[in-house]
């Protein structure tokens, strides 16, 4: 049997604790992809105008990149205070880091009028970007995770996820819309401020739904159980706990992130940059493929999340990751068309196979680490990786297609990005109804692959 402090909070509870982490991570997420999305469509005209088109665009890139670069700092910090002082607090404080950040990015005066201090101050506010979704990942899926059951935990967990589509659609939806009604001149000139601007009001109601919500039980239990033993101490340095007792899931998780991430990067944001140049396709078609596409994306996630709950993390993971290195070529020769219905099929399908490792991941990582260390564990795994996966993939991508006018060379980058998941996702143990509130530091190494032997029973 469970003890009561590991239970589960109350059904009328959960979907509440499930919208304040989704509301939060959609708005984040929509500060962030809107970046990426500015990035390939105008960015390189306003902040990189003396450069070649394709060049400017490669150098918006690396601004978009440097968000990325951040994360990992913004994991170590928001994790360790994160288990230190709990996940709620820290997640209202990335919360307004994004959303300032983003808010600012509307202000800012562009290379026409401050010169080279414009694309530096984009830069520094990108950083800031990054350090705040370094922090809110982990956060936002522990707080559901450590709410729920084992039962539904993939379930209940996937939901987090679906604000990675959700804010994608919106910050599309948006440029989509004023794209259509703005010509390209008053786009370049002013329009392209209104999505960056509107990210303010968005904050404000995120704020309001994330203070109203408890902080994650499994939490205060750990914290109650360490004070009562008088070892609060020990973890004033999760980072050293996670490295010494949980390497081996630090790897792993780093492994497993890079099909998703890299393959997400290239079917919403290079995708706007290849489309455009190489299939002769408009802008605005590029943009509804993608709008499409992550609906698609945020409807299959948490039907995703369920399957694994069914039959394991790790083989609905294995088929995402598979899936996605069969699909690339596939993926770039329904472009090559330039048909927006198989440009369509050609994102939807590659989104689908991009949620089937994205939906499980906030579950699967979570049982992963000890409540004292789990925050900073699943943050370091999962952003880590990003500085090698998504942070350069667009990057990556664009050189690749500059330098060989082809999309092979992005297809074989996918296809061994792929593998390392393939390879990470078989050595991991399955982790399906652990008790998050009874893993020990040293529980996960000597753990049995079964999952069965740590079910949680009613």
């Amino acid at each position: 049997m469970s003890s009561p402090t590991s239970a589960p909070s109350a059904p009328a509870k959960l979907p509440r604790i499930v919208a304040a982490s989704l509301v939060g991570t959609t708005i984040e997420w929509y500060d962030f992809f809107l970046y990426g999305s500015a990035a390939a469509l105008v960015f390189n005209k306003l902040f990189f105008p003396d450069s070649d088109p394709l060049v400017g665009t490669l150098l918006a890139f690396v601004t978009y990149a440097a968000g990325f670069a951040a994360r990992p700092l913004g994991a170590l910090v928001f994790g360790h205070f994160g288990d230190r002082l709990g996940r709620k607090r820290l997640l209202v404080l990335s919360l307004l880091l994004m959303g300032g950040a983003t808010f600012a990015i509307g202000l800012l005066p562009t290379h026409a009028a401050v010169g080279t201090a414009a694309p530096v101050l984009l830069t520094v506010l990108r950083l800031v970007q990054g350090f705040a979704l370094g922090g809110e990942w982990g956060g936002a899926v522990l707080l559901v995770s450590e709410h729920g059951d084992a039962r539904r935990r993939g379930f209940w967990a996937a939901w987090p996820q679906t604000g990675a589509p959700a804010g994608q659609l919106l910050a599309t939806g948006v440029l989509s819309l004023l794209t259509a009604l703005l010509s390209d001149a008053a786009f370049t000139d002013w329009g392209w401020r209104i999505p960056f601007l509107l990210s303010g009001v968005l904050v404000l109601v995120g704020l309001w739904i994330r203070l109203s919500v408890d902080e994650s039980p499994v939490f205060k239990e750990a914290l109650a159980r360490a004070e009562s033993h008088g070892d609060r101490a020990t973890e004033k340095l999760p980072l050293v706990s996670v490295l010494r007792h949980h390497w081996r899931e630090v790897l792993i998780a780093m492994g497993a992130r890079m099909a998703e991430n890299i393959s997400y990067y290239l079917i919403t944001a290079f995708i706007l940059v290849y489309a455009t140049t190489a299939a002769d396709v408009s802008r605005q078609t590029a943009l509804n493929a993608v709008l499409i596409g992550s609906a698609v994306h945020f409807a299959v996630i948490p039907a995703w999340g369920a399957l694994s709950d069914r039959v394991g993390r790790r083989p609905v993971y294995l088929f995402g990751a598979i899936g996605i290195g069969l699909w690339i070529f596939p993926f770039f020769s329904l472009i090559d068309t330039g048909s927006f219905g198989l440009l369509i099929l050609a994102v939807a399908v590659g989104l689908t196979l991009n949620g089937a490792m994205y939906a499980p991941q906030a579950a699967f990582f979570a049982e992963m680490f000890a409540t004292r260390v789990r925050y900073s564990g699943a943050s370091i795994g999962a952003q880590f990786a990003s500085v090698a996966a998504g942070a350069p993939a667009p990057l990556i991508a664009t050189a690749l297609f500059a330098e060989y006018d082809s999309a092979t060379p992005i297809a074989l980058y996918m296809i061994a990005a792929a593998l390392v998941t393939v390879v990470a996702v078989a050595v991991a143990r399955e982790t399906r109804q652990r008790d998050l509130g009874e893993i020990g530091a040293g529980d996960l190494r000597d753990a049995s692959p079964d999952p069965a032997a740590k079910a949680v029973t009613s």
